[in-house]
This record gives C-alpha cells, structure tokens and sequence, in this order.
C-alpha cells in the first residue's frame, strides 16, 4: 500500500474532491488531433498545437476541475510537441487548473520508474497532478509511480474497466473474478486510510453500461476519483453515467474531448460547450 503522507499539502485526490465541489465533474480533454486543427484553421504543426491548447485552458481555466491532454497527440510533434506539453502544463499550475497527462504507461522495474520520474516528479518538465497507467504487467508493476505520487501529494489513474470493444477480451475474463475486478480492489488497498478522497483513481469508460453490474463490480469502495471518458461524442449523456455509475456517481469525473472541442476555434465557443456540459451533470 502506497503511503498517504505526502510532503506536498493536500494529496490529489483532496484537490480534486475540491474542486468538482466547487466547479463540477467534469474534465476537459485536449485532443489535438489532426482533422480538429484544420476545422480550426490551424497548421498541423508545434505551432499550431501552442494555440489550440492555449485556447482550450484559457476556456477550461476556472470553469472544470480539470484538464486531461493527450499525450500522444503532442508526442507525433517529436520535440517541438512535448515542448508545447510542457508549456501547458506549466501554464495550467499557474493558472490553478489541475492536470491529467493521459500517457497510459506501465512496464516494470527501472523503466516504470524512469516513467513515473516524467509524469510525477516535481522537478521534470512533464510533471502533471495526475497521470493514467496501464497494469497490464500486473497492478504492482505500477508500484514506483504509486509511490511517488503518493510522496508528492500526485495521482494516478488505472485502466480498469474501459469502453473500446477489444478491452472486454482482457478486462471481463474471470466473470465475477474479473481482471478489472482485481485492478479495482488493488487500487481500493492503496485508497485504504486516505483522509478524504483517495489519490489512486481507475479510469472506467462512461459506456461501459451493464458491465459493472454484470461483473459484479463495487466502484463505491474504490474511495477514489473515477475518471469517465466518453461523455459526448462517444455517446454517454449524463443520466447513463448516473445509471451506468449508481451509488459511486458521486466520485466520477466525466471526461469530454470532441463534444466540446467542436465548439471552436474561438474560447468563446469552447466556453459555451463547457457550460453546455456541465448543466447536464449538475
């Protein structure tokens, strides 16, 4: 069990807890992809990229509790991406909004740590408040990004139970003795003794439907924020979430990308579309 002390004040999960209270559930993807750039009249270039994410936090800033950029869409920039990663990153700490970096990593030993170091460590470039992982190598091979989060006051949120058609093949076998059951109880053990909501979330797709009922899964237990991609463009409205999610819906950060980037290219568009999405929830 990762140790909940953290030197860093408030652990994530208290800061996140905060500020759904205080803004909503909801988390602003920044997915630059290539087809939203043009829409935008912007170059598919580093260039183009600085903006759109500039508009994005300038219309996020203050109105969601977070942002959620993804990581490969500035990776496909080489250099000049990851530098304007980097810029946003920076520029959301000064701004007060918290960070996701949606990397999924995971593999073992030295190379996690070296990942963990990237995405969490207070003196890389890349540190976000939180970053998603993959426990595909087994849930304890994510054991130095765990702690480190857990020693910064970070977080971390684990694939479990996610909404795209192959992950069924993975996460479902077991039936009642599911991968994504023991993904979630092991996550729940890292949550045990946290003061207020816990710093290790689960990413669990807002289309899942049935499938937490059916694999008999307790959500409410995981005492930890539940980041809900798929809200919007992908289908899921707000009363499937409150259906889908039931008695742990209150700990569920709803994510959406495409349904609220389509409002651009102006922050006044974008901004409409965060409002628009944030009445549903409420």
């Amino acid at each position: 069990m990762a140790d909940q002390t953290t030197t860093a004040g408030a652990g994530f999960g208290a800061r996140l807890a905060e500020a759904m209270a205080s803004l909503g559930p909801l988390c602003v993807g920044i997915d630059p992809h290539p087809g939203l750039l043009e829409a935008w009249g912007l170059d598919d270039s580093a260039v183009g990229l600085k903006e759109f994410s500039a508009r994005v936090l300038e219309a996020a800033s203050g109105r969601v509790a977070a942002i959620k950029p993804q990581v490969a869409l500035y990776e496909r920039h080489g250099s000049a991406g990851l530098a304007v990663l980097e810029g946003l990153l920076a520029d959301a700490a000064s701004a007060g909004v918290l960070t996701i970096a949606d990397a999924k990593r995971g593999d073992i030993g030295s190379t996690m740590a070296a990942y963990a170091d990237a995405w969490l460590s207070p003196s890389s470039p890349l540190a976000a408040d939180a970053v998603t992982l993959s426990p595909y190598l087994g849930f304890e091979s994510l054991r130095p990004a765990l702690d480190l989060a857990a020693a910064h006051g970070r977080g971390v949120f684990v694939l479990a139970l996610t909404s795209n058609p192959e992950g069924a093949s993975v996460q479902h076998v077991g039936g009642e003795a599911s991968v994504a059951r023991r993904i979630i109880e092991a996550a729940a053990a890292e949550n045990a003794g946290a003061s207020g909501l816990g710093s290790v979330g689960l990413v669990v797709g807002a289309t899942v439907g049935a499938a937490i009922d059916e694999l008999g899964l307790d959500l409410a237990a995981l005492n930890g924020p539940i980041l809900a991609p798929g809200l919007g463009a992908q289908g899921a409205t707000a009363e499937d979430m409150r259906r889908t999610f039931g008695a742990a819906y209150p700990f569920v950060l709803g994510t959406s990308s495409r349904d609220i980037l389509k409002e651009g290219p102006s922050v006044q568009g974008l901004v409409a579309g965060i409002e628009r999405t944030l009445a549903g929830l409420h």
